[in-house]
C-alpha cells in the first residue's frame, strides 16, 4: 500500500511539473517583451486619464416624528447590511474633575449590556450570526454603529436599537473598564510620539482646555455608574441624533423596522445643542522640551492655532499642504533627500469642523541632528511664504489632491457616513464637491497668498522629545529659553482605610 501511494504521488508530481512547463513556454510564445527595452520614464513623465466625474449613489433623507434624522441607502452588491448613528455629545462637554466620563459611557454602553440581555447574551447572538454592534464616544461625538448579513437584519438592528435605549450600564463592567483606563495612565509616557502629540495639544490648547485634558486617576476615581447614567440620559435623545442604514436592504421594510424599534422613543423637547467651548492658543510661541534619557532619536512637533473646514480658503491650504507633504513634496525633498535629516517629515494646514485645528510640521530625527531638523523646517515655511511656488509644484500638488479626493467615495457607506458627518457639523451636503472646484481653480497666487496669511511663523510652538544629553548642538541654538515639561504620572491616590 505504501509503494502504491509512493507511486501515485510520483505520477501526479510529473504531471504537475509537465503542466508547469507547458504554461511557461506558452507564456514566453505569448508575452510581449518589447517594454523591457523601452528606457524607464521618471514619475513626473507619466500620463494618467482625467479623473472621472463622482457621483453620489442614490440615498433617501427623512425625519422621524420624534426627531430622528434618516439616512437610507441601498446597495445590493453584497448581502450585507451596516448602519451607524452619530449622538451630538463628546468628551468636549464633561465636567473637568471627570474627565474620561464620556469614554466610559461610550464603552460601558455595550460592554454592560441591556435591560433585556446580559452582555454574555448580546456577545453570543451576534458571534452565531458574524455580526457586530459597537458604541463608543470621542471628543466632539457619540456613535454606534451594527453590521450583519441581510437575512439577520431584524435580530441585529432589534439589538442595535437595544443598546442604544436601554444601555444597563453593569457595574462590573464599569469596573474593568477603568481598569483598562488605569493601565492606559501607566503606559502613556512609553511611545515618544505619543508624548509629544499629548503634549502639544495642550501647549496649543491649554491644559484644560477640552481638546487638550487628559485622563488621570484622580477623574477616574470621581466616576461612578450613576455619573455614566446622568451622562447618557442628559445627550441620548432621538431628537439629538442622525442614524444611517447602507446595504442590501429595501427601503420600504427598512422604514418599518426603523419605525418599530425607534418610532416610539419620546423626544426631549427641552434638549438644546451644548455652547462649543471657547479656543485661544495657549503658548504664543516658545521652545518646550521632554527630557527621555533612553532615547536615541527626538520626536519633534512645531505648529500652532490653526482654522476650520469650512472657510473660504481651505481649498488653498490643502494645495498648500501637497506643495510641502508627500513624495515630491518640498519636506520630502529639503529635509529628507537632501539634507538626509529624517525618514519622515511631513507639515499640514490640519482643520476640524466646529473648532480650529492646527498647523503642524514635524517628524523624527536622530537626536545630533534636532536643531538642524528644526531649524530646516522654519526655513521650508519662510522660504514658501517668501517665494511664489513654480507652475509645476502648483500641478503637481493640486493633481495629488484632486486624485485622492475619489478616494472618499471608494464605497456606498463611506459616502453615507460623510453626508452624516456635513449633517452633524451643519455643512451643505455638496461641500465635498464645492470643495474639488476651488481646488481646480487654486493659482499659484492663491497659494503664496494663503501661506502669507495663515501661516505665522511668530506664533510657532516647538515640542521636542528626546535625550537632552545627545542633542548637540544643544536646543538654546532654537531659543535662549527652552522650557522642561514634566511628564511624570500622578500616583494613583490610595483608597480610604473604612472606620
Amino acid at each position: 500500500m505504501a509503494l502504491k501511494n509512493l507511486k501515485s504521488t510520483i505520477f501526479h508530481g510529473k504531471r504537475f511539473a509537465y503542466a508547469l512547463i507547458i504554461a511557461i513556454a506558452c507564456l514566453c510564445l505569448t508575452f510581449n517583451f518589447s517594454w523591457a527595452a523601452t528606457e524607464a520614464k521618471h514619475y513626473t513623465d507619466l500620463q494618467f486619464p482625467p479623473l472621472s466625474e463622482v457621483k453620489l449613489p442614490k440615498y433617501e433623507r427623512y425625519v422621524l416624528k420624534n426627531g430622528m434624522v434618516v439616512y437610507l441607502m441601498e446597495d445590493h452588491q453584497l448581502p450585507l447590511v451596516s448602519g451607524s448613528v452619530i449622538i451630538r455629545t463628546g468628551d468636549r462637554w464633561e465636567p473637568s474633575s471627570q474627565v474620561g466620563l464620556s469614554g466610559l459611557t461610550g464603552v460601558v454602553m455595550r460592554t454592560g449590556g441591556t435591560k433585556e440581555h446580559s452582555p454574555d447574551q448580546i456577545n453570543q447572538i451576534l458571534e452565531q450570526r458574524a455580526a457586530g454592534v459597537e458604541t463608543a464616544i470621542g471628543g466632539t461625538s457619540g456613535g454606534a454603529s451594527f453590521s450583519t448579513l441581510s437575512e439577520d437584519l431584524d435580530t441585529v438592528f432589534g439589538l442595535f436599537a437595544e443598546v442604544i435605549r436601554e444601555p444597563a450600564f453593569a457595574q462590573d463592567k464599569l469596573d474593568l473598564a477603568k481598569t483598562q483606563q488605569r493601565g492606559a495612565i501607566a503606559r502613556r509616557n512609553d511611545k515618544p510620539d505619543s508624548i509629544a502629540s499629548r503634549e502639544f495639544r495642550k501647549l496649543i490648547y491649554g491644559e484644560e482646555s477640552p481638546y487638550a485634558r487628559t485622563v488621570e486617576y484622580a477623574t477616574l476615581n470621581n466616576i461612578s455608574r450613576k455619573d455614566l447614567l446622568g451622562f447618557y440620559q442628559k445627550y441620548f435623545h432621538p431628537n439629538n441624533m442622525i442614524l444611517g442604514i447602507v446595504g442590501d436592504f429595501d427601503s420600504q421594510k427598512m422604514k418599518s423596522l426603523i419605525q418599530s424599534k425607534f418610532g416610539d422613543w419620546e423626544k426631549n423637547p427641552q434638549f438644546s445643542q451644548p455652547s462649543l467651548p471657547q479656543v485661544s492658543q495657549a503658548k504664543s510661541n516658545g521652545v518646550f522640551f521632554v527630557n527621555q534619557p533612553q532615547l536615541t532619536q527626538s520626536s519633534i512637533l512645531i505648529g500652532h492655532l490653526g482654522g476650520k473646514f469650512n472657510s473660504a480658503d481651505y481649498p488653498a491650504l490643502d494645495v498648500l499642504n501637497g506643495v510641502l507633504n508627500g513624495f515630491g513634496g518640498r519636506l520630502f525633498n529639503e529635509v529628507r533627500s537632501r539634507q538626509g535629516l529624517a525618514y519622515s517629515v511631513y507639515g499640514f494646514w490640519s482643520p476640524r469642523y466646529d473648532y480650529p485645528g492646527v498647523f503642524v510640521a514635524g517628524g523624527q530625527t536622530r537626536s545630533d541632528a534636532t536643531v538642524q531638523f528644526v531649524k530646516a523646517i522654519q526655513g521650508e515655511i519662510q522660504r514658501i511664504q517668501a517665494q511664489p511656488i513654480s507652475s509645476q509644484e502648483l500641478a503637481f500638488a493640486k493633481e495629488s489632491t484632486l486624485n485622492s479626493f475619489v478616494f472618499n467615495f471608494q464605497d456606498p457607506a463611506q459616502t453615507l457616513s460623510r453626508l452624516m458627518r456635513y449633517e452633524y457639523y451643519g455643512y451643505p451636503a455638496d461641500f465635498l464637491f464645492r470643495y474639488r472646484r476651488a481646488v481646480e481653480a487654486t493659482t499659484v497666487a492663491d497659494v503664496q497668498r494663503v501661506a502669507r496669511k495663515y501661516l505665522q511663523p511668530d506664533k510657532l510652538v516647538t515640542l521636542i522629545v528626546g535625550n537632552q544629553k545627545d542633542i548637540n548642538p544643544p536646543l538654546t541654538q532654537l531659543s535662549a529659553q527652552v522650557t522642561p515639561i514634566d511628564v511624570t504620572i500622578p500616583t494613583p491616590p490610595q483608597p480610604q482605610a473604612k472606620s
